[in-house]
């Protein structure tokens, strides 16, 4: 908003004059100050955010230089500042019917609007200060009107004006986190990709172009490419701390759990000690089998996090691996305690009751994993073996439950092939299974997954050939 920044005032005059404004805030008589060094105070104070004295110099000025309509157009965004928006307001339309026209008076008045959460009305006048600012501002004013379609979930819009932005300006960073923002809300992940290509292949040394595209792959859980990504973004840029953390996310992915446990340690050491780089690394630890470890990790995560749920289920495993299983339920509780809607934990708890035998408590815990989570197919499938320990007409009847709530998942389908097959209702699984296949031939073929025995019967085999 400012043609200058702070450096711009740190002379021995300002110190100076923000020395005499400060003694007359106090008290003293305040003697002539010049115009522009007015001015140059009450910027510091904006940029410091000190907002109550610009605007008490902004009123002086406006009382010096009544003809200065910059004071004015200070004093409005002081007030803005302060959070008097209507006050701002007032200040900026009192300017505007003196048929006054800057950039500075749009970009202030649709700053305003921004805080007042009418967005419309502030793309309005971002694009009114685009037509009276220097090109070199630009690409900051294309942000900015880009952050208001974001408000408003108009993310193609707003995607169409960071291309915008980077065309300006295509070094903008800024712009390129929010192009990031922007396809994740649209789970245009495919056009992202497109999208990061082009640009790198204009600006091949952007990190921030190459991290984005990482994360995209990683959405994509194509980690191989994720770790191309991250890895050029980080030989651009050796200190790229989220770099390096995402690069160990897609290493752990990968059960590359050396790798994973060297670039966490490399983001904490560029960007300081992080709860959840020490979680996976307790994590990794853990899939490595070294569980003295594992547990160390998980514990300086909780020292660093108290309240993460992550590092108290990785413990609670621990636990139940090193035989404690009691012990870790107790702990992966605590994790439930900080995040109860979390799927996943309650499959893990649920896993960890059936081990002790505590069945109501299991069934409890898996039910409502696939409450949250109906289409976690690894959940299903323990769920359905531990019914079927006791009764597979049991496992039935809550497959055909589930189907009625859920018809569009086939894993359901496949599960209750597998248990009318078990249950001697060959025809039925076989019709059952033309329909998964009608649907989903490809998937449909984990059934051999579900039952490896099914191999063995040609009729199976003969349908999904």
């Amino acid at each position: 908003m400012f043609d200058d920044d702070e450096e711009d005032y740190t002379d021995s005059s300002l110190s100076e004059d923000i020395e005499h404004f400060e003694a007359h805030l106090k008290g003293q008589t305040l003697n002539f100050i010049d115009s522009d060094r007015l001015e140059g105070l009450i910027d510091h104070y904006l940029i410091q955010g000190q907002f109550n004295k610009a605007k008490i110099a902004a009123e002086f000025g406006i009382y010096q230089f009544a003809y200065n309509p910059m004071f004015k157009l200070r004093k409005a965004q002081a007030l803005g500042g302060l959070g008097l928006l209507q006050e701002a307001l007032d200040c900026v339309i009192q300017l505007e019917k003196q048929e006054l026209e800057s950039a500075e008076l749009y970009l202030t008045k649709a700053s305003i609007h921004a805080q007042q959460r009418e967005h419309k009305q502030a793309i309005r006048y971002f694009k009114l200060a685009l037509e009276h600012s220097d090109p070199a501002e630009h690409d900051y004013i294309y942000l900015d009107i880009a952050i208001e379609f974001e408000r408003l979930q108009q993310y193609q819009d707003a995607i169409d004006t960071l291309h915008q932005a980077l065309r300006a300006n295509i070094h903008n960073e800024a712009a390129l986190y929010e192009l990031g923002r922007c396809y994740d809300a649209l789970g245009a992940t495919e056009a992202s990709i497109d999208a990061y290509l082009k640009f790198i292949d204009e600006q091949p040394f952007s990190s921030t172009a190459w991290y984005n595209l990482g994360n995209a792959y990683s959405k994509m859980e194509n980690y191989d490419k994720a770790v191309w990504a991250y890895e050029y973004a980080i030989l651009i840029n050796e200190e790229f701390g989220p770099a390096h953390f995402n690069l160990g996310n897609a290493f752990l992915s990968l059960e590359k759990y050396h790798k994973a446990i060297e670039h966490f340690e490399l983001c904490m050491k560029h960007d300081g000690d992080d709860a959840m780089a020490l979680c996976y690394i307790g994590e990794s630890y853990e899939q490595l089998n070294e569980l003295a470890l594992s547990k160390h990790y998980y514990k300086l995560s909780i020292d660093l996090e108290p309240m993460l749920p992550e590092a108290w289920l990785g413990l609670g495993i621990v636990e139940d691996l090193l035989g404690s299983t009691k012990e870790g339920i107790v702990l992966i509780q605590k994790a439930l305690d900080y995040d109860p809607e979390n799927a996943g934990i309650h499959h893990v708890l649920a896993g960890a009751y059936q081990k002790i035998d505590l069945r109501t408590e299991a069934d409890y815990h898996y039910l409502k994993s696939l409450e949250i989570l109906p289409d976690d197919q690894e959940a299903l499938s323990d769920y359905i073996s531990f019914l079927s320990e006791e009764s597979l007409s049991g496992a039935q009847a809550f497959l055909l439950a589930f189907e009625s709530q859920q018809p569009q998942l086939l894993d359901i389908k496949l599960h209750l092939v597998n248990v009318k097959w078990q249950l001697g209702q060959h025809t039925e699984a076989k019709h059952l299974y033309r329909q998964c296949l009608e649907q989903d031939a490809t998937h449909s073929k984990t059934i051999f997954e579900i039952n490896p025995k099914l191999l063995d019967d040609s009729d199976f085999l003969y349908l999904a050939d």
